[in-house]
């Protein structure tokens, strides 16, 4: 694998766009991204719908490669790397998909269990004890052990996320993606799934990457926020100084997010 530097890769950010494009026939998706996600980092991938920000991470997994630029993850350039290579990056970055992604025939448990399983096919000293263990420790963090022998059709869908976040951690990465984590719920579950992933980054502190349209979200879980408008970074910065960006785009969405806060209250 390709690294930037082997004297510096530890001290590099963790994920990094360098000016990368990207086009779909003849539509351009990505133009000239550039940002970072540093170690223990959350940053919010922000922007309307068809913007690219699902597209910017299949880049980070190394399941789309860009036309121009560069992505390092780990501190490997990951852009034209081969399928061996990446599947080692793949163990370090594990992703939440927005449908959950759970296997339909497995039950809550065993879907969380999958990823030991695997690292044991790999050789790595698991016995069914610890993997139970490990399974029993992972559904209390996001509190559905009572849920264990359920299968997934029994699960609301911002359960089904949740078991989603439990076997991404399972698979031990050192960085986590959420695909639109709160898409598709309605607003109390959208505040529970928000209220876990919150929790788990103070507790874990893993290395992550949000890709949401929910202004709120990304308030309450962010460090800095990538915003993407037809396909370029409109903003990238702290979290606190996105309201003062003069694009009207992003001013819209901070008014919305102002206008919920006050019906809400």
């Amino acid at each position: 694998m390709t690294e930037k530097n082997e004297a510096t890769r530890d001290v590099r950010p963790y994920i990094e766009f360098e000016h990368v494009y990207k086009t779909f026939g003849d539509e351009p998706v990505l133009v000239d991204v550039s940002f970072e996600v540093r170690k223990g980092e959350m940053v919010a991938v922000l922007g309307r719908s068809g913007v690219g920000k699902s597209v910017t991470l299949k880049h980070i997994l190394g399941f789309l490669q860009p036309d121009q630029g560069r992505v390092f993850v780990a501190g490997y350039d990951v852009s034209g790397m081969d399928e061996a290579c990446l599947q080692q990056v793949r163990r370090k970055v594990t992703m939440v998909f927005q449908s959950g992604a759970l296997f339909d025939s497995l039950t809550v448990g065993e879907n969380v269990a999958f990823p030991l399983r695997e690292r044991r096919l790999r050789g790595e000293p698991l016995d069914e004890d610890a993997i139970q263990t490990r399974v029993t420790e992972l559904l209390g963090r996001v509190e559905l052990t009572e849920a264990r022998d359920l299968m997934p059709s029994a699960l609301s869908t911002g359960m089904k996320r949740a078991v989603a976040i439990a076997r991404a951690l399972a698979a031990n990465p050192e960085a986590i993606l959420y695909d639109e984590p709160t898409t598709m719920v309605d607003p109390l579950m959208a505040e529970a799934v928000g209220d876990l992933i919150l929790k788990l980054k103070r507790e874990i502190g893993l290395t992550s990457v949000v890709v949401t349209h929910d202004m709120k979200l990304a308030r309450k879980l962010a460090d800095r926020v990538v915003f993407l408008l037809d396909g370029r970074v409109a903003f990238f910065g702290p979290v606190g100084e996105l309201s003062n960006s003069p694009e009207p785009m992003i001013q819209d969405f901070v008014r919305l997010d102002e206008l919920s806060i006050q019906a809400r209250g």
